[in-house]
């Protein structure tokens, strides 16, 4: 009777331990590998743009938000005000919401400008940039307080340049 009784309990942890190893395989929906900026990687893209804005005369703020949108860092320079921020950090989720630069979304939907600028902390107007690994959008920068979006674009675009080795040579 013992044996029965042993045999019964091995053939049921068996049959578990089985079942678990067969049940559902993992399948690729299931399990998603994802590549996320560092904070010093973002810290060295806003430093870039404040210096590069801070050389042609500019005082802005920087807005570095990762993939999902989250402020990851945020820097505003001496004489930049409350609403540059808002700005700066506007045109990063334009980014965000895009995959695209703001001033792409902006000329790719000028029929719907209006509706996505009262989209909640959206501002699709010049001067927020895709931070990008290998064709994957890990965040986005927005700059504003410069004379102009093409000028806050430029210098985010200098942030970026400053950091672009380490981007193409990222793992």
């Amino acid at each position: 009777m013992m044996n029965y009784l042993k045999l019964r309990s091995t053939r049921r942890l068996f049959w578990l331990f089985f079942g678990l190893l067969a049940g559902s395989p993992l399948s690729a929906e299931d399990v998603v590998p994802v590549r996320l900026m560092g904070l010093d990687l973002a810290r060295d893209i806003a430093q870039g743009a404040i210096d590069a804005c801070r050389k042609d005369g500019y005082q802005v703020s920087v807005v570095v938000v990762d993939r999902s949108g989250r402020v990851q860092v945020l820097m505003r320079d001496v004489f930049s005000n409350e609403q540059f921020t808002s700005l700066a950090q506007g045109k990063a989720q334009a980014v965000i919401m895009s995959g695209g630069s703001s001033a792409a979304l902006r000329q790719n939907r000028n029929d719907m400008v209006n509706e996505l600028n009262l989209l909640p902390g959206v501002f699709v107007l010049r001067g927020g940039l895709p931070i990008q690994v290998a064709g994957s959008t890990i965040g986005a920068v927005g700059v504003s307080g410069a004379p102009g979006g093409d000028k806050d674009e430029a210098c985010a675009r200098r942030g970026i340049d400053l950091v672009q080795e380490r981007l193409d040579f990222a793992e």
